[in-house]
């Protein structure tokens, strides 16, 4: 029933969303709900051809994803649970897409944050609880910051913040409310230094993984801040730009060191929004939301492929126990396949059409030689861990138990992902040929044109050799064992916000609860000064008790020294 609702809902938003962009149109629908000192509480919707386009993308996805649960979580006890949830997730996110005001924002906002941690402890364990945890308090912080920015839009008189965002961008009260509202698009889209709940958030059922923590909520951050980015102050976008490469860089080259299935997927969705962050902070939003779309396609088929596989495998998510399974698989690895290309950028696959223009903007744009290498760096180290996944799980030897039953037989699970590799394929130039009107015309040097393709070819070579695996051949990976350790913690990042926010903060406070409150401040304070003026009072009381005697033995040593010295 859900599956049916969303389809149709889905196509219509589509098909409005190319109307309105056709005519150039957008609606706003306003309901006042009440007034407090002048200030009048709106809910408002915003439709126009970026919100409808994203929606109808959402609940295409969502539709596919809860087909697909139908067979995956076919033997759980509490399916229609899941299937709310999954529902209330997509309702959320709808919330957040046509809000153009700040306090129904918050609406979708808190939604999706509090439905997430729902999620991702459905399979109740310690392991769950712990990656919800982190979850939630870590998309907290970005609940908070969005309260405080809608603290500070009151003196605006309206939370409608559509409308001050061109003329009010130098205004050092926007520069507060921007600086907020881009703490929460971090937060949500786990960048630096929030990076560490997102690959924990694995922990979640794989069509929970594919829908909330690739393709949507993850997202949801970057999608504020392309609303956002007219207001933002160049210092916030350098700041920005600053902190999502290095989380592109940091996300790519942890992917490469993992072995769980899903996280690696996990870390290459990383990756994508770090990319989507930077082109959003060079400026170009248009781009950003563009990649968002099509990475939002493939990346969802590929943790449905990665579902499918651990459902065969009998819940096996390392990935050094699979491989072969092209043989055992061969619809679910082709597709596999396609979604790994496409986000490597193949040629005419949906990723490329995004990511090739991305990286050719930046080379035409030329900021610096760090941006430029990071940018290449890193589409070099998502070639590398596709490589590596693709010899891991498809090709060498089966290495899984010597009796099993593997095949791609489930009909529900394939027909969901089979709806998806149509929009993974064509997409991309689907949506290209849809949102420019007008082309970009770039124009580089024949070196700078190729460099994309020597750098995905030497990504492909790098992978391939440091993930060989065979009798007599030194291995590769073992030269790096060493370095592996702080790459492959994404850069101590989980310690830093699990220990580093709650245990060294508390045992600091117990050190100076013990060694300074109840030590030197004792020693120096209250209780020394008592007994150090007990002590003095009992010496004056000595010496005031006995001045006679005292003065008389002064003056039997003054004269014995007088009569001694003369």
């Amino acid at each position: 029933m859900y599956f049916v609702f969303l389809l149709f809902f889905s196509l219509l938003s589509f098909s409005s969303s190319i109307y309105f962009m056709i005519s150039d149109y957008s609606v706003m629908l306003e309901y006042e709900l009440f007034t407090l000192n002048s200030n009048v509480v709106y809910m408002s919707i915003l439709f126009d051809w970026m919100s409808l386009l994203f929606m109808s993308f959402v609940l295409f996805i969502s539709c596919m994803v809860i087909f697909y649960s139908d067979e995956y979580m076919g033997g759980d006890l509490n399916m229609v649970r899941f299937i709310l949830l999954v529902v209330m997730f997509v309702a959320s996110m709808m919330f957040l897409i046509i809000s153009p005001n700040l306090i129904s924002i918050l609406l979708g906002w808190d939604g999706l944050g509090l439905v997430s941690y729902c999620l991702v402890i459905y399979y109740q364990n310690v392991k769950s609880y712990n990656a919800g945890m982190i979850t939630a308090l870590s998309n907290r912080i970005g609940d908070v910051a969005l309260l405080i920015s809608i603290a500070w839009m009151m003196n605006y008189g309206d939370w409608n913040y559509i409308f001050y965002l061109d003329f009010m961008k130098d205004d050092f009260m926007m520069s507060i409310i921007g600086g907020l509202v881009m703490l929460a698009g971090l937060t949500k889209s786990a960048q630096i230094p929030f990076s560490s709940w997102l690959p924990a958030a694995m922990a979640a059922p794989t069509p929970v993984s594919s829908l909330v923590h690739s393709s949507t909520l993850v997202t949801a951050g970057v999608y504020l801040l392309i609303r956002f980015s007219t207001g933002l102050s160049n210092n916030l976008m350098m700041f920005l730009l600053f902190v999502s490469m290095l989380t592109m860089f940091m996300a790519g080259l942890g992917a490469n060191y993992e072995f769980d299935l899903k996280k690696i997927i996990a870390l290459s969705t990383l990756s994508q929004l770090g990319l989507m962050m930077s082109i959003l902070a060079l400026g170009d939003y248009f781009l950003a939301f563009f990649h968002l779309l099509t990475h939002a396609l493939f990346k969802a088929l590929l943790f449905m492929c990665a579902g499918c596989m651990i459902h065969n495998l009998s819940n096996t998510q390392d990935i050094r126990f699979m491989g072969g399974l092209i043989n055992y698989m061969p619809l679910t690895c082709c597709y596999f396949n396609v979604c790994n290309m496409a986000l490597c950028g193949l040629p005419f696959l949906s990723g490329f059409y995004s990511k090739d223009l991305i990286l050719e903007v930046v080379s035409m744009g030329y900021l610096n030689l760090f941006v430029y290498f990071i940018f290449y760096f890193s589409t070099g180290l998502t070639v590398c861990y596709s490589v590596r996944l693709s010899y891991y799980t498809m090709f060498g030897d089966f290495n899984f138990y010597g009796v099993q039953n593997i095949s791609d037989t489930g009909l529900t699970m394939l027909k969901g992902m089979s709806g998806l590799i149509f929009l993974v394929v064509f997409g991309g130039s689907m949506l290209s040929w849809i949102m420019f009107p007008t082309p970009y015309f770039i124009v580089l040097p024949f070196v700078m044109k190729l460099m994309v393709v020597v750098v995905v070819l030497f990504g492909v070579y790098v992978g391939y050799e440091f993930s060989k695996f065979m009798i007599s051949y030194s291995l590769k990976a073992m030269d790096y064992l060493y370095s592996s350790l702080f790459f492959s913690s994404m850069w101590n990042l989980p310690v830093l916000s699990t220990f580093g926010v709650n245990y060294y903060p508390i045992y600091f406070g117990g050190l100076y609860y013990k060694s300074f409150d109840h030590g030197w401040s004792e020693y120096f304070g209250s209780q020394n000064i008592y007994n150090n003026m007990s002590g003095y009072s009992k010496f004056f009381q000595l010496i005031f008790g006995n001045n006679i005697k005292i003065y008389l033995s002064f003056l039997v040593v003054w004269v014995l020294c007088l009569f001694l010295f003369l």
